[in-house]
């Protein structure tokens, strides 16, 4: 079962998603907040936050920061109105996991929530590299951050969503070697997850973001 917190200012934004979730057998709505500081105290013993931005008191940012320096196995979900890029890389550098916008068909939000919960893929990766290259770096070696030829290779699979099963397979390895390979690549980076290794590698000019 995902247990999911809902924080958004607007009651009816709130009914309106545990409508949605109460659909779903795999994932139980166990708390809901009205401001960042809510989120924060909710949200540290849930699996998934969905996260609106804009909030009194604490906003999402700030309350996302947070949660991942508080509870660091809780994953957000930054739900907005507003298709602001530099709104979104501030929330993924913040610590989300990723985002959707609230005109998002429902089993986009659904689909975001098991996503991120298993933790095997990047959310939405077409439009990271959309984001990220603004805020890329100039091309650099990978040994900038230790990383080995085959990391490296993990990680630009990551940056393009795949999952340790479609890594395996592209690189001709097996799953339980990638997933190795995987925790290699979060430790060197000090990355929380994959969102954050990807982000850090376009950030650090490792991946850039037209790559495919």
């Amino acid at each position: 079962m995902i247990r999911v917190v809902l924080a958004d200012d607007e009651k009816l934004i709130r009914t309106g998603w545990a409508t949605i979730l109460s659909l779903h057998d795999d994932i139980e709505v166990v708390g809901a907040a009205a401001d960042g500081h809510e989120a924060v105290e909710a949200g540290a013993g849930a699996d998934v936050v969905l996260m609106d931005v804009r909030m009194p008191g604490m906003d999402g940012l700030t309350a996302t920061r947070e949660l991942a320096r508080r509870a660091p196995a809780t994953r957000v979900i930054v739900v907005t109105t507003f298709e602001n890029d530099h709104l979104v890389w501030g929330a993924l550098r913040a610590g989300a996991a990723g985002y959707v916008l609230k005109r998002a068909p429902a089993g986009e939000l659904v689909d975001a929530i098991r996503m991120v919960h298993t933790r095997d893929a990047v959310l939405f990766p077409d439009a990271l590299r959309r984001i990220a290259a603004p805020h890329a770096g100039p091309a650099r070696s990978s040994t900038m951050a230790g990383l080995t030829p085959r990391e490296l290779d993990v990680l630009r699979h990551i940056t393009l969503g795949q999952n340790n099963t479609e890594i395996a397979a592209a690189l001709h390895v097996t799953r339980e070697t990638v997933k190795t390979h995987v925790g290699n690549v979060l430790d060197k980076l000090g990355a929380r997850d994959r969102t954050q290794a990807a982000v850090l590698a376009y950030e650090l000019g490792i991946v850039f973001p037209g790559t495919r």
